[in-house]
């Protein structure tokens, strides 16, 4: 079973802003006294989608 997911402005690009640790550790990379990076690059990423959606949407 496979449904088709389809997104308005789907094929736009977004501009996310990452350190170069968060690019790392997003890449696979550890971090032993930073297990956060991952997840703030992550974070970051959801945001920046969220607001191209939100803009795409017209709010």
């Amino acid at each position: 079973m496979s449904e088709k997911l389809e997104i308005a402005h789907g094929e736009e690009p977004i501009t996310v802003e990452l350190t170069l640790k968060e690019a790392l550790a997003l890449a696979g990379s550890k971090f032993v006294l930073n297990h956060q990076l991952e997840t703030q690059a992550i974070k970051k990423i959801k945001r920046s989608i969220e607001n191209k959606m939100l803009t795409a949407s017209g709010n």
